[in-house]
Protein backbone atom coordinates (compact mmCIF):
# COMPACT_ATOMS: atom_id res chain seq x y z
CA UNK A 1 0.00 0.00 0.00
CA UNK A 2 1.62 3.09 -1.12
CA UNK A 3 1.92 6.08 1.64
CA UNK A 4 0.93 9.11 0.86
CA UNK A 5 3.45 12.08 0.51
CA UNK A 6 3.02 15.43 1.84
CA UNK A 7 5.85 18.31 2.10
CA UNK A 8 6.59 19.85 5.47
CA UNK A 9 5.79 23.64 5.86
CA UNK A 10 9.04 24.55 7.69
CA UNK A 11 11.48 21.93 6.29
CA UNK A 12 10.08 21.04 2.81
CA UNK A 13 10.97 17.10 3.48
CA UNK A 14 8.88 14.58 2.35
CA UNK A 15 7.05 13.18 4.93
CA UNK A 16 3.55 11.13 5.43
CA UNK A 17 0.58 12.51 4.99
CA UNK A 18 -1.45 11.43 8.33
CA UNK A 19 1.80 12.83 10.32
CA UNK A 20 1.11 15.31 12.92
CA UNK A 21 4.31 16.78 13.67
CA UNK A 22 7.09 16.40 11.00
CA UNK A 23 9.95 13.63 12.49
CA UNK A 24 12.58 16.07 10.97
CA UNK A 25 12.25 18.90 12.72
CA UNK A 26 8.97 18.33 14.88
CA UNK A 27 6.84 21.28 13.56
CA UNK A 28 3.35 21.06 12.32
CA UNK A 29 3.76 19.94 8.75
CA UNK A 30 0.72 21.87 7.77
CA UNK A 31 1.57 25.45 9.14
CA UNK A 32 5.28 25.09 9.68
CA UNK A 33 5.21 26.12 13.58
CA UNK A 34 6.85 24.66 16.13
CA UNK A 35 4.98 21.96 18.39
CA UNK A 36 5.52 21.21 21.97
CA UNK A 37 6.57 17.61 21.22
CA UNK A 38 6.24 16.69 24.89
CA UNK A 39 2.80 17.54 25.35
CA UNK A 40 1.90 15.54 21.96
CA UNK A 41 3.82 12.80 23.83
CA UNK A 42 2.10 13.18 27.20
CA UNK A 43 -1.28 13.18 24.83
CA UNK A 44 -0.59 10.11 23.30
CA UNK A 45 1.36 8.30 25.61
CA UNK A 46 0.44 8.48 29.61
CA UNK A 47 3.39 8.63 31.13
CA UNK A 48 3.15 7.24 34.58
CA UNK A 49 4.32 8.41 38.02
CA UNK A 50 7.86 7.24 38.82
CA UNK A 51 9.00 6.84 42.48
CA UNK A 52 12.59 7.40 43.25
CA UNK A 53 13.70 4.02 43.84
CA UNK A 54 12.97 3.28 40.26
CA UNK A 55 14.89 6.48 38.80
CA UNK A 56 18.21 5.17 40.71
CA UNK A 57 17.43 1.62 39.44
CA UNK A 58 16.96 3.32 36.32
CA UNK A 59 20.15 5.26 36.04
CA UNK A 60 22.48 2.36 37.79
CA UNK A 61 20.85 0.40 35.05
CA UNK A 62 21.79 2.91 32.12
CA UNK A 63 25.47 3.47 33.85
CA UNK A 64 26.54 0.18 34.88
CA UNK A 65 30.24 0.86 34.65
CA UNK A 66 30.10 3.53 37.18
CA UNK A 67 28.13 1.98 39.47
CA UNK A 68 30.22 -1.14 39.14
CA UNK A 69 33.27 0.84 39.78
CA UNK A 70 31.47 2.76 42.77
CA UNK A 71 30.41 -0.45 44.38
CA UNK A 72 34.01 -1.33 44.48
CA UNK A 73 35.46 1.78 45.94
CA UNK A 74 32.63 1.50 48.41
CA UNK A 75 33.46 -2.32 49.23
CA UNK A 76 37.84 -1.16 49.46
CA UNK A 77 37.40 1.64 51.97
CA UNK A 78 34.81 -0.62 53.80
CA UNK A 79 37.71 -3.41 54.44
CA UNK A 80 39.74 -0.79 54.61
CA UNK A 81 37.74 0.69 57.67
CA UNK A 82 37.24 -2.80 59.22
CA UNK A 83 40.98 -3.21 58.76
CA UNK A 84 42.33 -0.35 60.63
CA UNK A 85 39.31 -0.97 63.55
CA UNK A 86 40.66 -4.49 64.32
CA UNK A 87 44.32 -3.29 64.31
CA UNK A 88 43.39 -0.64 67.05
CA UNK A 89 41.95 -3.16 68.78
CA UNK A 90 44.37 -5.62 68.62
CA UNK A 91 46.91 -3.08 70.21
CA UNK A 92 44.54 -1.86 72.86
CA UNK A 93 43.72 -5.22 74.06
CA UNK A 94 45.86 -7.67 76.51
CA UNK A 95 44.96 -11.71 77.16
CA UNK A 96 43.88 -12.90 80.51
CA UNK A 97 45.97 -16.15 79.56
CA UNK A 98 50.01 -16.41 81.01
CA UNK A 99 52.79 -15.28 79.13
CA UNK A 100 54.79 -18.10 77.90
CA UNK A 101 58.55 -17.34 78.12
CA UNK A 102 60.34 -16.82 74.90
CA UNK A 103 62.95 -19.72 75.62
CA UNK A 104 60.30 -22.82 76.24
CA UNK A 105 58.97 -21.68 72.75
CA UNK A 106 62.92 -20.90 70.89
CA UNK A 107 65.19 -22.35 72.98
CA UNK A 108 66.49 -25.65 71.34
CA UNK A 109 68.59 -26.02 74.78
CA UNK A 110 65.64 -27.26 76.79
CA UNK A 111 64.78 -29.91 74.47
CA UNK A 112 65.59 -33.75 75.50
CA UNK A 113 68.15 -35.22 73.01
CA UNK A 114 67.63 -37.35 70.61
CA UNK A 115 70.10 -39.94 70.02
CA UNK A 116 70.43 -40.87 66.15
CA UNK A 117 70.01 -44.40 64.99
CA UNK A 118 72.79 -46.23 63.66
CA UNK A 119 72.36 -47.39 59.55
CA UNK A 120 71.64 -50.87 59.51
CA UNK A 121 74.32 -53.01 57.56
CA UNK A 122 72.64 -54.06 54.29
CA UNK A 123 73.69 -57.13 52.91
CA UNK A 124 73.89 -56.97 49.21
CA UNK A 125 76.30 -58.90 46.59
CA UNK A 126 78.93 -56.04 45.74
CA UNK A 127 81.81 -56.89 43.70
CA UNK A 128 83.17 -53.44 42.95
CA UNK A 129 81.34 -52.66 39.70
CA UNK A 130 78.36 -49.68 40.11
CA UNK A 131 76.39 -51.31 37.67
CA UNK A 132 75.33 -53.87 40.34
CA UNK A 133 73.79 -51.35 42.35
CA UNK A 134 71.17 -50.02 39.78
CA UNK A 135 68.31 -51.69 39.01
CA UNK A 136 67.16 -52.75 35.98
CA UNK A 137 63.91 -53.27 34.41
CA UNK A 138 64.01 -56.40 32.62
CA UNK A 139 61.49 -56.16 29.41
CA UNK A 140 60.70 -58.95 26.44
CA UNK A 141 63.97 -58.83 24.09
CA UNK A 142 66.13 -57.09 26.31
CA UNK A 143 70.13 -57.59 25.98
CA UNK A 144 72.14 -57.10 29.25
CA UNK A 145 74.74 -54.92 28.85
CA UNK A 146 77.94 -55.78 27.24
CA UNK A 147 81.04 -56.38 29.38
CA UNK A 148 84.56 -55.23 28.23
CA UNK A 149 86.70 -57.82 26.66
CA UNK A 150 83.35 -60.11 25.53
CA UNK A 151 81.81 -60.21 22.66
CA UNK A 152 78.28 -59.22 21.87
CA UNK A 153 75.70 -61.32 22.73
CA UNK A 154 72.48 -62.50 20.68
CA UNK A 155 69.36 -61.35 21.49
CA UNK A 156 67.83 -63.41 24.26
CA UNK A 157 64.30 -65.22 23.81
CA UNK A 158 61.33 -63.78 26.31
CA UNK A 159 61.80 -64.78 29.51
CA UNK A 160 58.71 -65.94 31.51
CA UNK A 161 59.16 -64.40 34.81
CA UNK A 162 62.78 -64.36 35.60
CA UNK A 163 65.29 -61.95 34.67
CA UNK A 164 67.80 -62.79 32.33
CA UNK A 165 71.30 -63.90 34.63
CA UNK A 166 73.71 -61.23 34.58
CA UNK A 167 77.68 -62.36 33.82
CA UNK A 168 79.97 -61.70 36.17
Amino acid sequence: MPMSKALCAACQRKIDRMARTCPYCGANPVTGERVDTQAVLEEMFHPREVSATESVIEYARQRQGIVIAVSILVALVALAALHQYISARNTTTTTTSPAVPLTEVADLANQPQESAQPIPDLQYQFDGRSDSMRTMLVEPGAVSPQQPGQPAAAPAAPAASTPPARPR
